[in-house]
């Protein structure tokens, strides 16, 4: 790549270039900061050879930028936002350990702060869940995935009740359409702190959406530890266990309510809440219905 910086109208007219998909993946890295080649090529492309080619022209012209995966032993690359990117996208996400920090100066102390994250495996499987399920909408007609927030973004927008989800999505197939929590776990908390995660959901649960809780955790041992600790215990936000292994849109969720089945993720219990713009203004409208 040249290290000559783009004149303004080589900018505008990279900028008119970008595809559809193109923007798509722009507006996720500004949101969720990070996406590796093999979660780009299974979201967005028909083969990863599609994936890599497009790629390497978004890096020509600084839509995006990469490094080396560390984390996982992969050693794949991973994509964050460009320089063009950045233009595209002034108000992007900046610090996914210091959400409070001040502003990068440009978008290498972006990515630097991204490559720098104790958060990056973390970032790395909240964002698979949504992968899979983007994915999952190519494949059945039926299914649309209608929102997929960012941590940052779900806690900016339930303050109100003090939650901290890793994730909010809303998810449709059919003529159900559910919206759901995502607590992504890594065994690196104890049970204790992961139940009193529920308590916040609770408050939440007075005067705005009762969404399911999805407790998504590495093991199956884990997953029982779960559902034992909250056996026979009421919530009034539903609460579900799944395993990372499983795909998310399938049967792969347990309500602690009822441990006798596993259910596909638009049958689980949602509720959007009061139709209140005071209480619950963040209320989910489907695409085609009118505010």
């Amino acid at each position: 790549m040249s290290s000559r910086r783009p004149s303004r109208q080589e900018r505008l007219e990279h900028l008119r270039r970008l595809t559809l998909r193109d923007r798509t993946l722009l507006g996720w890295l500004a949101e969720h900061y990070l996406l590796s080649t093999d979660q780009i090529s299974t979201a967005l492309f028909p083969s990863r050879r599609a994936a890599l080619l497009r790629l390497a022209t978004l890096r020509t012209i600084e839509a995006v930028t990469r490094f080396v995966d560390v984390t996982t032993g992969t050693s794949q690359y991973l994509y964050a936002l460009g320089p063009l990117g950045a233009v595209l996208h002034p108000t992007a996400y900046t610090d996914p350990d210091r959400p409070t920090a001040r502003p990068p100066r440009s978008s290498i102390e972006r990515t630097e702060r991204i490559v720098g994250s104790r958060k990056l495996r973390h970032l790395l499987g909240v964002n698979q869940l949504f992968v899979d399920l983007h994915a999952y909408t190519r494949t059945d007609p039926n299914a649309r995935l209608l929102r997929w927030w960012s941590e940052q973004h779900a806690t900016a927008a339930y303050a109100a009740a003090d939650i901290r989800p890793d994730a909010h999505g809303v998810w449709s197939n059919g003529d159900r359409t559910i919206g759901f929590f995502l607590e992504h776990d890594n065994n690196t908390e104890n049970l204790g702190r992961v139940l009193r995660k529920l308590r916040a959901y609770e408050r939440l649960a007075e005067f705005g959406p009762r969404y399911p809780v999805l407790l998504r955790v590495r093991s199956r041992r884990r997953e029982v530890n779960i559902l034992r600790a909250l056996a026979g215990v009421p919530t009034a936000m539903p609460v579900a266990t799944g395993i990372h292994d499983e795909h998310p849109a399938g049967p792969a969720w347990t309500l602690t309510s009822d441990t006798g089945l596993r259910r596909w993720l638009h049958e689980l219990p949602s509720d959007h809440g009061p139709d209140n713009r005071a209480t619950n203004p963040h209320r989910f409208v489907p695409p085609d219905v009118d505010e």
